[in-house]
């Protein structure tokens, strides 16, 4: 779905509201929630957005643009604006509890009503340049360093920006904050660990906001702004974990095992992310197919952090309980487990089928079938379920076996593949499948 059909139409209009205002009975009814949350989003939104405006050229990259003066750049104009229209909304999301609740955090209701004055300039330049004619490379270009420039100079969205990344120990479980105190470590090492930790936390954290989209099926093709920043503050604890590895002085030593393979997990995880699912992202319409790219990059860098960050608590205390600091481990196993249970079935059905499609060995692939998709098919990633509902349409609807044989045997590859990679799940590394059993 583009841009241009999801925007919201509501916007802040900078002017202190008090409780019987009618512009509060525009925005939708949602619960009041933390001012600290909404702090934390708002300043997400604005780096992002930052992010985006200095990273565009390898996020928007589009091979059927590249080089063409006629190509059209408005949806990375509609993008902005959509970005500027959720922080207005956010602020005054902010405002009403800041206006119930106090200051938070060095932050008053004043600073929201200044910061919306600030936004709503760059809003209304953003909508003519949208209902303009020209959204040409050189427009788009100009606009770009415009929104760059005044996001960094205006105090309010400064300020905004500076809290987004401040004291990541606050996004950390509370029982690794409890281990970072723990007094076998060094000085030195306690030091970098808490470094490290603080900056991962942030971009969990961070990611955490995509996964909620996900969740709610809000529009996903913002998500690029977050995945923007993401992609530089990962690159910038990689760079600090290289960096750390340079000055260690004993290589044997756990500690520099752990921060050797979070590097090398990290930007592994970072290139398949950037380099296959993102690119091009901001240039795609169909709303399956962003939501297949984000919901594949959400999980892979999500995943793969959490397990990073688990792997350092192990390392200060072997016997920490996972599941008790990222709880959603826990169910990402057990969906996991199911999903490769019912996929080994299922294609075992489907194989046997394949050599000898007597009408017994069709009827079992399809009972086994239609209870893989009853019960685990919603544990697949979206873009594999579309691929089994596909394939389940045309078992059950060809009869005739010379027809059938064939199909079957695409389906049985598919499975085998759709097998392997399920298999190898961060989650599911703890339990190997030997003999059809987990």
């Amino acid at each position: 779905m583009d841009l241009n059909a999801t925007v919201p139409t509501v916007v802040n209009p900078g002017v202190p509201h008090s409780n019987e205002t009618s512009y509060e009975a525009a925005l939708p009814v949602r619960p009041v929630r933390d001012p600290g949350e909404v702090l934390f989003e708002i300043g997400l939104w604005l780096s992002g957005l930052d992010g985006f405006l200095c990273n565009w050229d390898r996020i928007s990259r589009d091979a059927q643009r590249n080089g063409k003066a006629e190509a059209s750049w408005a949806k990375e104009f509609r993008l902005t604006y959509a970005a500027l229209i959720l922080c207005s909304n956010l602020n005054y999301e902010l405002r009403k509890g800041l206006s119930n609740g106090g200051p938070h955090g060095g932050f008053t209701t004043e600073d929201c009503d200044a910061f919306v004055l600030e936004l709503r300039e760059l809003i209304v330049l953003n909508r003519n340049l949208i209902d303009s004619t020209s959204h040409k490379f050189e427009s788009w270009k100009a606009w770009n360093q415009l929104l760059a420039d005044k996001l960094r100079k205006l105090p309010t969205a400064a300020k905004f920006t500076r809290e987004w990344g401040n004291d990541g120990l606050n996004h950390l479980p509370e029982d690794l904050k409890h281990l970072l105190a723990n007094k076998t470590l060094s000085f030195s090492d306690r030091a970098d660990l808490t470094e490290v930790l603080a900056r991962f936390a942030i971009i969990i954290r961070s990611l955490n906001v995509i996964g909620a989209m996900l969740r709610n099926d809000e529009p996903l093709k913002t998500s690029v702004l977050i995945f923007s920043k993401v992609h530089e503050k990962s690159q910038d604890l990689i760079g600090f974990i290289n960096n750390r590895l340079t000055r260690f002085q004993d290589e044997s030593a756990e500690l520099f095992g752990q921060l050797d393979g979070a590097s090398y997990t990290a930007s592994l995880e970072l290139k398949k992310v950037y380099q296959q699912e993102l690119t091009g992202l901001v240039g795609i319409r169909p709303a399956p197919s962003i939501h297949a790219r984000v919901e594949t990059a959400y999980a892979s860098l999500n995943d793969s952090f959490e397990q990073i960050l688990a792997g350092f608590a192990r390392l200060v205390d072997p016997d920490v309980i996972v599941t008790d600091l990222f709880p959603g481990i826990q169910l990402k196993t057990e969906r996991s487990l199911t999903l490769r249970r019912y996929l080994w079935k299922t294609l075992k059905a489907v194989q046997a089928a394949e050599v000898d499609p007597q009408k017994e060995l069709v009827d079992a692939a399809r009972k086994e079938l239609t209870a893989f998709t009853n019960d685990a098919a919603t544990f697949l990633f979206f873009k594999d379920q579309e691929t089994l509902e596909r394939f389940t349409e045309e078992v059950f609807a060809t009869s005739d076996k010379t027809d059938l044989v064939p199909i079957l045997h695409r389906f049985g590859a598919f499975l085998e593949t759709l097998f392997g990679l399920v298999n190898m799940r961060t989650v599911l590394a703890p339990y190997p499948f030997v003999d059809g059993k987990n």
